[in-house]
This record gives structure tokens, C-alpha cells and sequence, in this order.
């Protein structure tokens, strides 16, 4: 006599089978969610663990995808990394002085989930953070990376110290000025008709370092974030190295 195999729950997935949105099971389980017919606080749960696991996967996906694309393709991004190599080149990273500068590869630009409203970050000892749930396009990614890249280069040239504001807030000026991401039509689309004409390229860039600063555990509030970038502001934002001018 043989031991009968347990009754499986249709209204599960296996724990061996990977959870995709496609096929007649997911199908059913989305129109189960979204009606509440046979819901159960059981199966509304695992829905919402699946849905947000299959979500994060396809944004990790597309991520990665713009990420090479932008290495390969884009203008500006490949411009940043041929001067970020330009500048290894003649850093001695086997010196203690430079010991915690690190040389660029690709593996050092990651896309992962991001719980705060940063579309990225850059760590001097890790390499770039790309926020995969924050992206609207490949476009948004492509001023991201450029900024974090700006980051890379001023640590290589200066080797910034993070936790002093005034260093930190002149990196900041020059990655959202020389980035891409305070162009006319992108901070338009953010500001809409409270976009000043004329000086919007300088209050983006602004308002964008007073915030990144802000984030840095030296920074007391938002009026000492402002005056940090104040004092630093004319000489950091006229210097557009390695650019000539400023990318609009």
C-alpha cells in the first residue's frame, strides 16, 4: 500500500517553481486579487510578496539593459569613462596615499532595489548604485549615471573628502550642472510653468546640491546646506572639467 501524495493548493505557486507574471496561474491569482472573490488574507499576501518580487526582477532586468546600452552608446557616458581612465593612469593605487581610490570596470555600476526617493548614489570604496525602481526611462538613467560619474572623476582628481560640506557640496554643483539632468526640456517637465527662464539651469543645480548635502550626516538642516552651497557655488559651478562648456 502506497502513501497518497498531499493535495496541492491550485491557489499556490510551488516553492521550486520560479514566480513569473505570465501563464494562466498568474492570470487567475491577479483576477482573484483584484476582485477579492475566494480572497483570503493568506492569498492576499503571498499575491502582493510575488507581485512586488516579479516587479523588482523585471526593473533589475531593464536596468542592467539601459545600463550596457548607455556604455556602449551614449556620448556622454563614454566620454565621463575614457577621463576617468585618463586620470587612473596616472594614479598610483598601489600608494597608502591613494589606497582607497578605486579603478572603473562595469561591475562597479550596480542596479538594485532603492527604499528612498535617490535615483542613485556613488560610494568612493564600492563603485555606483543605480535606484532600478526610481528610472522612468532610459533617458532619466543615462543623467544618473553621468552625475554619479562626476562623483567618480572629482574623487579620482581631488580625492574628495565626503564628510567635509564644502568639498561634498562643490562635487554635487558640478555633477547636477555638468550631468544633463537641469537641461531646459527635464526640469521644465519637473517644474512645469514654475520653471524660471534664464536661470532654471542654475536654481536646478542648486536646489539639487542643497538636498544632497542635506543627506550628509555633517549637515545640520537646510538653511547650513544652503550656506555651504552658497560659499562654494561660483567657483564649483564655472569649473566644467572635464566638459568645455556645460551640457545643456
Amino acid at each position: 500500500m502506497t502513501k497518497e501524495e498531499p493535495t496541492k493548493n491550485p491557489s499556490t505557486v510551488p516553492q521550486d517553481q520560479p514566480v513569473t507574471a505570465s501563464g494562466f496561474e498568474w492570470y487567475r491569482r491577479t483576477f482573484q486579487y483584484k476582485t477579492g472573490l475566494g480572497l483570503t488574507p493568506e492569498l492576499k499576501e503571498s499575491y502582493e510578496t510575488d507581485f512586488k518580487d516579479i516587479l523588482q526582477e523585471k526593473q533589475c532586468t531593464s536596468c542592467y539593459h539601459n545600463r550596457d546600452w548607455l556604455l556602449t552608446y551614449s556620448p556622454t557616458i563614454r566620454f565621463m569613462i575614457q577621463q576617468i581612465k585618463k586620470l587612473e593612469r596616472v594614479r598610483n593605487f598601489n600608494d597608502p596615499i591613494n589606497k582607497s581610490l578605486i579603478k572603473f570596470d562595469e561591475s562597479k555600476i550596480i542596479c538594485d532595489f532603492c527604499p528612498d526617493w535617490k535615483s542613485g548614489g556613488f560610494h568612493p570604496e564600492i563603485g555606483i548604485l543605480l535606484c532600478q525602481n526610481r528610472f522612468k526611462n532610459k533617458w532619466h538613467l543615462e543623467d544618473t549615471l553621468s552625475h554619479e560619474l562626476v562623483h567618480w572623476y572629482d574623487n579620482l582628481k581631488w580625492k574628495v573628502d565626503w564628510t567635509n560640506l564644502r568639498q561634498h557640496a562643490c562635487s554635487e554643483i558640478r555633477a547636477s550642472s555638468l550631468s544633463g539632468e537641469c537641461r531646459f526640456w527635464q526640469e521644465f517637465s519637473r517644474r512645469g510653468l514654475g520653471f524660471e527662464v534664464g536661470r532654471g539651469h542654475q536654481n536646478c543645480v542648486k536646489r539639487r546640491a542643497v538636498l544632497s548635502v542635506m543627506g550628509n550626516p555633517n549637515c545640520k538642516d537646510e538653511e547650513h546646506a544652503v550656506r555651504i552651497v552658497d560659499e562654494v557655488w561660483e567657483s564649483c559651478f564655472s569649473d566644467t572639467r572635464p566638459f568645455d562648456e556645460i551640457y545643456r
